[in-house]
């Protein structure tokens, strides 16, 4: 990436991170002339979103936007992947909060245990749904096996 990341001196939390904009997290970032930063849409368009949802992961302290002068947002390009992330984990069922616990973890690669425990526990949560997903397609196989050979 053109930047560097340097944390500030008011970083609070367990865990480093590399300047994903995790809420309590606070991060200097200096952008070099060459990386653009991008408009609110563009990050929307890219991730698949709504403007409304890029919005919405700033308010939740997931996001960190520059403004220009005009105030409008600016975003640097790899919130799109970390959008997407964020896609995916709200449709596994995590809530905002607990991916804002997740985040700062994510680039630093190291953990307490508490926070492993919370991963673990979230993991098994998701293969429990996944399992039950399973079946219910397992069950319409059935049925449509079923229709298919009684028309």
């Amino acid at each position: 990436m053109a930047g560097t990341l340097k944390p500030d001196a008011s970083v609070r939390g367990k865990c480093w991170s590399s300047g994903l904009g995790v809420r309590g997290i606070t991060m200097t970032v200096t952008v070099a002339a060459a990386e653009r930063l991008i408009r609110i849409g563009e990050v929307a368009r890219g991730a698949g979103v709504s403007v409304r949802a890029v919005r919405y992961y700033e308010q939740q302290g997931l996001l960190i936007a520059e403004r220009s002068p005009s105030g409008q947002r600016l975003y640097r390009q790899d919130a799109i992947p970390l959008v997407r992330f964020f896609q995916q984990m709200f449709a596994a069922g995590l809530t905002s909060r607990r991916i804002t616990e997740l985040l700062p973890c994510w680039d630093a690669g190291h953990t307490d245990a508490e926070q492993r425990a919370m991963l673990r526990a979230e993991r098994e949560r998701i293969q429990a749904k996944i399992d039950d997903l399973q079946a219910a397609l397992d069950h319409l196989d059935k049925v449509i096996a079923i229709t298919d050979t009684h028309p």
